[in-house]
Protein backbone atom coordinates (compact mmCIF):
# COMPACT_ATOMS: atom_id res chain seq x y z
CA UNK A 1 0.00 0.00 0.00
CA UNK A 2 1.25 3.46 -0.86
CA UNK A 3 2.38 5.09 2.43
CA UNK A 4 1.02 8.42 1.27
CA UNK A 5 -2.47 6.95 1.65
CA UNK A 6 -2.15 6.56 5.42
CA UNK A 7 -1.05 9.89 6.99
CA UNK A 8 -3.74 9.80 9.66
CA UNK A 9 -2.83 6.26 10.67
CA UNK A 10 0.84 7.11 10.99
CA UNK A 11 0.08 10.23 13.02
CA UNK A 12 -2.22 8.27 15.35
CA UNK A 13 0.44 5.61 15.91
CA UNK A 14 3.00 8.28 16.79
CA UNK A 15 0.71 10.03 19.28
CA UNK A 16 -0.44 7.08 21.37
CA UNK A 17 -1.20 3.39 21.68
CA UNK A 18 -4.26 1.20 21.97
CA UNK A 19 -4.89 -0.35 25.37
CA UNK A 20 -7.18 -3.30 26.01
CA UNK A 21 -7.69 -4.37 29.63
CA UNK A 22 -9.53 -7.54 30.56
CA UNK A 23 -10.48 -8.44 34.13
CA UNK A 24 -11.97 -11.92 34.49
CA UNK A 25 -13.10 -13.66 37.63
CA UNK A 26 -15.59 -16.34 38.58
CA UNK A 27 -18.90 -14.58 39.03
CA UNK A 28 -20.34 -17.18 41.39
CA UNK A 29 -23.68 -17.34 39.60
CA UNK A 30 -25.83 -20.08 38.13
CA UNK A 31 -28.69 -19.60 35.69
CA UNK A 32 -31.49 -21.78 37.03
CA UNK A 33 -34.02 -23.39 34.76
CA UNK A 34 -37.42 -24.77 35.69
CA UNK A 35 -36.07 -28.30 35.45
CA UNK A 36 -33.54 -27.51 38.20
CA UNK A 37 -36.47 -27.12 40.58
CA UNK A 38 -38.30 -30.19 39.35
CA UNK A 39 -40.85 -28.06 37.51
CA UNK A 40 -42.40 -28.52 34.09
CA UNK A 41 -41.17 -25.59 31.95
CA UNK A 42 -44.51 -25.52 30.12
CA UNK A 43 -46.30 -24.88 33.41
CA UNK A 44 -44.00 -22.11 34.69
CA UNK A 45 -45.31 -18.60 34.06
CA UNK A 46 -42.67 -15.88 33.62
CA UNK A 47 -45.19 -13.45 35.09
CA UNK A 48 -45.22 -15.30 38.41
CA UNK A 49 -41.83 -17.01 38.75
CA UNK A 50 -38.42 -15.52 38.01
CA UNK A 51 -35.54 -17.93 37.80
CA UNK A 52 -32.54 -16.61 35.87
CA UNK A 53 -29.11 -16.06 37.46
CA UNK A 54 -28.85 -16.81 41.16
CA UNK A 55 -25.84 -16.32 43.40
CA UNK A 56 -24.02 -19.44 44.50
CA UNK A 57 -22.05 -17.53 47.12
CA UNK A 58 -22.66 -14.22 48.95
CA UNK A 59 -22.07 -11.04 46.95
CA UNK A 60 -19.41 -9.80 49.38
CA UNK A 61 -17.19 -12.81 48.62
CA UNK A 62 -16.43 -11.32 45.19
CA UNK A 63 -16.90 -7.63 45.95
CA UNK A 64 -13.16 -6.87 45.96
CA UNK A 65 -12.79 -8.29 42.46
CA UNK A 66 -15.71 -6.20 41.24
CA UNK A 67 -14.11 -3.10 42.77
CA UNK A 68 -10.75 -3.78 41.13
CA UNK A 69 -12.48 -4.36 37.79
CA UNK A 70 -14.39 -1.07 38.00
CA UNK A 71 -11.27 0.83 39.06
CA UNK A 72 -9.26 -0.60 36.17
CA UNK A 73 -11.87 0.33 33.57
CA UNK A 74 -12.40 3.78 35.12
CA UNK A 75 -8.64 4.39 35.10
CA UNK A 76 -8.29 3.56 31.40
CA UNK A 77 -11.44 5.41 30.36
CA UNK A 78 -10.36 8.60 32.16
CA UNK A 79 -7.10 8.66 30.22
CA UNK A 80 -8.25 7.55 26.78
CA UNK A 81 -10.74 7.70 23.94
CA UNK A 82 -12.85 4.82 22.53
CA UNK A 83 -11.19 3.64 19.33
CA UNK A 84 -13.22 2.61 16.27
CA UNK A 85 -16.41 1.69 18.03
CA UNK A 86 -14.75 0.57 21.26
CA UNK A 87 -12.49 -2.27 20.09
CA UNK A 88 -9.88 -0.75 22.41
CA UNK A 89 -9.02 2.55 24.10
CA UNK A 90 -6.58 5.02 22.58
CA UNK A 91 -4.23 6.38 25.25
CA UNK A 92 -2.16 9.45 24.28
CA UNK A 93 1.55 9.15 25.00
CA UNK A 94 1.61 11.66 27.90
CA UNK A 95 -0.85 9.50 29.84
CA UNK A 96 0.58 6.09 28.96
CA UNK A 97 3.25 5.67 31.67
CA UNK A 98 0.82 6.61 34.45
CA UNK A 99 -1.89 4.29 33.12
CA UNK A 100 0.48 1.34 32.75
CA UNK A 101 1.94 1.86 36.23
CA UNK A 102 -1.45 2.08 37.92
CA UNK A 103 -2.77 -0.93 36.01
CA UNK A 104 0.28 -2.88 37.20
CA UNK A 105 -0.58 -2.02 40.81
CA UNK A 106 -4.19 -3.09 40.28
CA UNK A 107 -2.99 -6.33 38.73
CA UNK A 108 -0.86 -7.04 41.80
CA UNK A 109 -3.85 -6.33 44.04
CA UNK A 110 -6.00 -8.61 41.88
CA UNK A 111 -3.46 -11.43 42.10
CA UNK A 112 -3.25 -11.07 45.88
CA UNK A 113 -7.03 -11.24 46.19
CA UNK A 114 -7.07 -14.28 43.92
CA UNK A 115 -4.61 -16.13 46.14
CA UNK A 116 -6.75 -15.36 49.21
CA UNK A 117 -9.93 -16.43 47.43
CA UNK A 118 -8.48 -19.70 46.19
CA UNK A 119 -7.07 -20.49 49.65
CA UNK A 120 -10.51 -20.13 51.22
CA UNK A 121 -12.53 -21.56 48.35
CA UNK A 122 -13.08 -25.03 49.85
CA UNK A 123 -14.59 -23.92 53.18
CA UNK A 124 -16.56 -21.15 51.46
CA UNK A 125 -18.04 -23.68 49.04
CA UNK A 126 -19.12 -25.97 51.87
CA UNK A 127 -20.71 -23.09 53.82
CA UNK A 128 -22.55 -21.93 50.70
CA UNK A 129 -23.90 -25.43 50.06
CA UNK A 130 -25.16 -25.62 53.65
CA UNK A 131 -27.09 -22.39 53.12
CA UNK A 132 -28.49 -23.69 49.85
CA UNK A 133 -29.64 -26.92 51.51
CA UNK A 134 -31.48 -24.95 54.18
CA UNK A 135 -33.07 -22.73 51.56
CA UNK A 136 -34.08 -25.75 49.46
CA UNK A 137 -35.86 -27.57 52.27
CA UNK A 138 -39.11 -25.84 51.36
CA UNK A 139 -39.05 -27.22 47.82
CA UNK A 140 -40.00 -30.74 48.86
CA UNK A 141 -39.28 -33.33 46.13
CA UNK A 142 -37.40 -30.79 44.01
CA UNK A 143 -34.84 -30.03 46.71
CA UNK A 144 -32.32 -32.75 45.86
CA UNK A 145 -32.37 -31.92 42.16
CA UNK A 146 -31.68 -28.26 42.96
CA UNK A 147 -28.85 -29.10 45.36
CA UNK A 148 -27.28 -31.41 42.78
CA UNK A 149 -27.43 -28.62 40.20
CA UNK A 150 -25.86 -26.14 42.63
CA UNK A 151 -23.07 -28.55 43.60
CA UNK A 152 -22.21 -29.17 39.96
CA UNK A 153 -22.13 -25.42 39.31
CA UNK A 154 -19.16 -24.87 41.62
CA UNK A 155 -15.86 -25.24 39.73
CA UNK A 156 -13.52 -27.93 41.07
CA UNK A 157 -11.00 -26.58 43.56
CA UNK A 158 -8.15 -27.56 41.26
CA UNK A 159 -9.41 -25.43 38.38
CA UNK A 160 -10.84 -22.37 40.13
CA UNK A 161 -7.61 -20.40 39.67
CA UNK A 162 -8.04 -20.49 35.89
CA UNK A 163 -11.26 -18.47 36.26
CA UNK A 164 -9.24 -15.40 37.36
CA UNK A 165 -7.11 -13.21 35.07
CA UNK A 166 -6.06 -9.58 34.80
CA UNK A 167 -4.60 -8.85 31.37
CA UNK A 168 -3.49 -5.62 29.71
CA UNK A 169 -2.44 -5.48 26.08
CA UNK A 170 -0.78 -2.56 24.31
CA UNK A 171 -0.82 -2.49 20.53
CA UNK A 172 -1.07 -0.27 17.49
CA UNK A 173 -3.45 -0.58 14.59
CA UNK A 174 -2.01 -1.24 11.14
CA UNK A 175 -3.57 -0.97 7.74
CA UNK A 176 -3.81 -4.28 5.85
CA UNK A 177 -1.02 -4.67 3.37
CA UNK A 178 -1.41 -6.32 -0.01
CA UNK A 179 -1.03 -10.08 0.31
CA UNK A 180 1.57 -11.46 -2.07
CA UNK A 181 1.71 -14.99 -3.42
CA UNK A 182 5.15 -16.54 -3.25
CA UNK A 183 4.60 -18.52 -6.45
CA UNK A 184 2.17 -17.49 -9.15
CA UNK A 185 0.90 -20.25 -11.35
CA UNK A 186 -1.78 -19.60 -13.90
CA UNK A 187 -4.53 -17.07 -14.34
CA UNK A 188 -6.54 -18.26 -11.32
CA UNK A 189 -3.82 -17.36 -8.81
CA UNK A 190 -3.26 -14.02 -10.51
CA UNK A 191 -6.96 -13.30 -10.08
CA UNK A 192 -6.77 -14.31 -6.40
CA UNK A 193 -3.79 -12.02 -5.82
CA UNK A 194 -5.56 -9.14 -7.50
CA UNK A 195 -8.69 -9.72 -5.42
CA UNK A 196 -6.62 -9.69 -2.25
CA UNK A 197 -5.00 -6.42 -3.26
CA UNK A 198 -8.39 -4.93 -3.99
CA UNK A 199 -9.75 -6.00 -0.59
CA UNK A 200 -6.67 -4.64 1.22
CA UNK A 201 -6.92 -1.29 -0.57
CA UNK A 202 -10.64 -1.06 0.18
CA UNK A 203 -10.02 -1.85 3.86
CA UNK A 204 -7.31 0.81 4.00
CA UNK A 205 -9.66 3.44 2.60
CA UNK A 206 -12.32 2.52 5.16
CA UNK A 207 -9.74 2.71 7.93
CA UNK A 208 -8.77 6.23 6.86
CA UNK A 209 -12.41 7.24 7.02
CA UNK A 210 -12.78 5.64 10.46
CA UNK A 211 -9.66 7.42 11.71
CA UNK A 212 -11.04 10.74 10.48
CA UNK A 213 -14.20 10.13 12.50
CA UNK A 214 -12.19 8.98 15.53
CA UNK A 215 -10.16 12.19 15.63
CA UNK A 216 -13.24 14.37 15.19
CA UNK A 217 -15.11 12.51 17.94
CA UNK A 218 -12.13 12.72 20.31
CA UNK A 219 -11.85 16.48 19.77
CA UNK A 220 -15.60 16.92 20.27
CA UNK A 221 -15.48 14.85 23.48
CA UNK A 222 -12.85 17.10 25.07
CA UNK A 223 -14.72 20.22 24.00
CA UNK A 224 -18.00 18.91 25.41
CA UNK A 225 -16.32 17.91 28.68
CA UNK A 226 -14.88 21.41 28.96
CA UNK A 227 -18.30 23.00 28.49
CA UNK A 228 -19.87 20.58 30.96
CA UNK A 229 -17.23 21.28 33.61
CA UNK A 230 -17.59 25.05 33.24
CA UNK A 231 -21.36 24.75 33.58
CA UNK A 232 -21.08 22.47 36.63
CA UNK A 233 -18.63 24.77 38.41
CA UNK A 234 -20.72 27.83 37.64
CA UNK A 235 -23.83 26.11 38.98
CA UNK A 236 -21.94 25.05 42.12
CA UNK A 237 -20.78 28.60 42.78
CA UNK A 238 -24.22 30.08 42.18
CA UNK A 239 -25.79 27.51 44.48
CA UNK A 240 -23.32 27.98 47.33
CA UNK A 241 -23.83 30.46 50.14
CA UNK A 242 -20.07 30.60 50.75
CA UNK A 243 -19.02 31.38 47.19
CA UNK A 244 -16.22 29.27 45.75
CA UNK A 245 -14.09 26.66 47.53
CA UNK A 246 -10.41 26.03 46.86
CA UNK A 247 -11.11 22.45 45.83
CA UNK A 248 -13.32 23.84 43.04
CA UNK A 249 -10.47 25.97 41.72
CA UNK A 250 -8.12 23.00 42.04
CA UNK A 251 -10.59 20.94 40.04
CA UNK A 252 -10.42 23.48 37.23
CA UNK A 253 -6.62 23.54 37.27
CA UNK A 254 -6.46 19.72 37.26
CA UNK A 255 -8.83 19.58 34.31
CA UNK A 256 -6.63 21.94 32.30
CA UNK A 257 -3.59 19.77 33.02
CA UNK A 258 -5.56 16.68 32.04
CA UNK A 259 -6.76 18.36 28.84
CA UNK A 260 -3.21 19.09 27.74
CA UNK A 261 -2.18 15.47 28.21
CA UNK A 262 -5.26 14.18 26.35
CA UNK A 263 -5.12 16.71 23.51
CA UNK A 264 -3.28 14.37 21.14
CA UNK A 265 -5.08 15.78 18.08
CA UNK A 266 -3.77 19.29 18.74
CA UNK A 267 -6.89 21.37 19.46
CA UNK A 268 -4.98 24.65 19.62
CA UNK A 269 -8.05 26.86 19.94
CA UNK A 270 -9.44 25.26 23.08
CA UNK A 271 -6.02 24.72 24.63
CA UNK A 272 -5.22 28.42 24.22
CA UNK A 273 -8.62 29.32 25.71
CA UNK A 274 -8.01 27.11 28.73
CA UNK A 275 -4.50 28.44 29.27
CA UNK A 276 -5.82 31.99 29.14
CA UNK A 277 -8.50 31.07 31.68
CA UNK A 278 -5.82 29.60 33.96
CA UNK A 279 -3.58 32.65 33.60
CA UNK A 280 -6.33 35.18 34.21
CA UNK A 281 -8.59 33.47 36.75
CA UNK A 282 -6.77 30.64 38.53
CA UNK A 283 -3.94 32.68 40.06
CA UNK A 284 -6.24 33.90 42.85
CA UNK A 285 -7.16 31.81 45.86
CA UNK A 286 -10.73 30.91 46.80
CA UNK A 287 -10.44 33.25 49.78
CA UNK A 288 -9.50 36.12 47.46
CA UNK A 289 -12.62 35.47 45.42
CA UNK A 290 -14.83 35.28 48.50
CA UNK A 291 -13.49 38.60 49.72
CA UNK A 292 -13.99 40.44 46.43
CA UNK A 293 -17.33 40.80 44.70
CA UNK A 294 -15.63 42.15 41.59
CA UNK A 295 -13.25 39.19 41.38
CA UNK A 296 -16.13 36.76 41.90
CA UNK A 297 -18.07 38.40 39.10
CA UNK A 298 -15.01 38.06 36.83
CA UNK A 299 -14.77 34.33 37.67
CA UNK A 300 -18.42 33.74 36.87
CA UNK A 301 -18.12 35.65 33.62
CA UNK A 302 -14.99 33.69 32.73
CA UNK A 303 -16.73 30.38 33.37
CA UNK A 304 -19.72 31.42 31.28
CA UNK A 305 -17.44 32.53 28.44
CA UNK A 306 -15.48 29.28 28.67
CA UNK A 307 -18.68 27.26 28.46
CA UNK A 308 -19.89 29.22 25.43
CA UNK A 309 -16.54 28.95 23.66
CA UNK A 310 -16.28 25.19 24.24
CA UNK A 311 -19.86 24.60 23.06
CA UNK A 312 -19.29 26.71 19.96
CA UNK A 313 -16.17 24.71 19.12
CA UNK A 314 -17.91 21.39 19.85
CA UNK A 315 -20.67 22.27 17.40
CA UNK A 316 -18.20 23.41 14.76
CA UNK A 317 -16.18 21.49 12.21
CA UNK A 318 -12.84 19.98 13.22
CA UNK A 319 -11.62 19.73 9.63
CA UNK A 320 -8.65 22.00 10.26
CA UNK A 321 -7.51 19.87 13.20
CA UNK A 322 -7.80 16.64 11.21
CA UNK A 323 -5.91 18.24 8.34
CA UNK A 324 -3.03 19.42 10.54
CA UNK A 325 -2.97 16.08 12.31
CA UNK A 326 -2.68 14.19 9.03
CA UNK A 327 0.18 16.43 7.92
CA UNK A 328 2.25 15.12 10.83
CA UNK A 329 2.15 11.66 9.29
CA UNK A 330 2.93 13.04 5.84
CA UNK A 331 5.96 14.90 7.17
CA UNK A 332 7.35 11.68 8.58
CA UNK A 333 7.23 9.97 5.22
CA UNK A 334 8.78 13.00 3.56
CA UNK A 335 11.62 12.97 6.09
CA UNK A 336 12.30 9.24 5.87
CA UNK A 337 11.50 8.64 2.21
Amino acid sequence: MNPNNQPLLDAVCRRGVLVATSVRYWRGCKKLAAEDLGLDPAQVSDRLIQLGHKRLIPREALSKFALIESRAHALVEAASFPFLGGIARFVPNPRLADVVEKLAHLREEFQSETLDFVAGYGPMRENALLEWRKAAEQLGPGAERLITTIEQSFPPAGSITRRFAFDTRLFQVAAPDSIRLEVVEGVEQLEIAEERRRIADDASRRLQSDLDSFIRESVATLREETARLAADVLATINGSENGVHQRTLNRLASFIDSFRSLNFAGDQQLEATLERFRRELLTRSAEDYRNSGTAMADLKTGLSDLQDAALRLARGDAHDIVSRFGQQGTRRFAATG
